[in-house]
């Protein structure tokens, strides 16, 4: 598989690993994303305005820190890819985007959310990691993606 498949497939990947269904096991960012940022890098800058606080995360295990409250409480996130992975790749980095939508659902509300996501990765001997990470989301009006993601899981 040439290095421009391979993104496209992690990144789509990377996307639903921020799934979430009611019931399911304590978020854990490293195990659930240990295979796509690089946890050993000094240079990392991970950015989602997302996060009420838009904090610049400096190392992969400080991103974890910021979302792991915040999924722990959820009781479900779905998505679904709208446009993308685009991807180039050159000299052991590469950069891909994507943009999804996702309802993310809490036990007192549930909102609708389109995400610009870009993201640089660099090669390492263990293969494609995160290194740069940048999303831009737009709350969307109230059940925009009915009829595209669930509301809640059924158990």
């Amino acid at each position: 598989m040439n290095d421009e498949r391979l993104i496209v497939d992690l990144h789509s990947r990377w996307v639903f690993g921020w799934e979430r269904n009611d019931g399911d096991e304590p978020f854990d960012f490293r195990r659930t994303f240990g295979d796509f940022y690089d946890f050993d890098s000094p240079d990392v800058r991970l950015y989602d305005d997302f996060d009420p606080e838009q904090r610049v995360a400096t190392t992969a295990a400080g991103y974890g820190s910021i979302w792991e409250p915040s999924f722990r409480q959820m009781v479900s996130a779905h998505h679904a890819v709208d446009d993308g992975p685009h991807v180039i790749a050159d000299l052991g980095l590469a950069a891909s985007t994507l943009a999804f939508v996702a309802r993310i659902t809490v036990p007192d509300a549930t909102t609708d959310i389109r995400t610009t996501s870009s993201l640089v990765w660099r090669r390492t001997p263990d293969g494609w990691r995160i290194v740069r990470e940048h999303n831009s989301t737009k709350v969307l009006p109230a059940g925009t993606l009915d009829r595209r993601l669930p509301t809640r899981q059924a158990p």
